[in-house]
């Protein structure tokens, strides 16, 4: 991502917390001048500098970058499979009547994939 595009990020959150360039200066430890010329693009904006923004916007990194959207994280997707093992023990007239209930009529073709 931009690094403009980030700073223009870090500008509207900062507006929107109602919080001053002084007061973003005065908790990072720099003076006004030099926090101007960060939003300003005047000096480059580090990724150590970037977290202790976020930090001071109670925000992660990736959500001032992607701000105003939500990252969120998958944790997975529908294309892996998910193994399921069941075990019942059964008389052996029972076995196919309930591979039909948990599998349906089409249990042949499912164990034969």
């Amino acid at each position: 991502m931009k690094e403009e595009i980030v700073i223009k990020n870090i500008i509207k959150i900062r507006k929107s917390k109602g919080i001053t360039k002084r007061s973003m200066a005065e908790a990072m430890n720099i003076n006004e001048a030099s926090y101007g010329r960060l939003e300003n693009s005047k000096i480059a904006l580090s990724y150590d500098t970037l977290a202790k923004i976020a930090s001071i916007f109670d925000m992660s990194v990736i959500e001032v970058i992607s701000y105003p959207d939500k990252y969120i994280k998958a944790m997975g997707t529908e294309k892996e499979p998910i193994e399921v093992m069941l075990q019942i023990r059964l008389q052996k007239d029972k076995k196919d009547q309930v591979l039909k209930l948990i599998l349906g009529e089409n249990d042949f073709e499912i164990l034969n994939k």
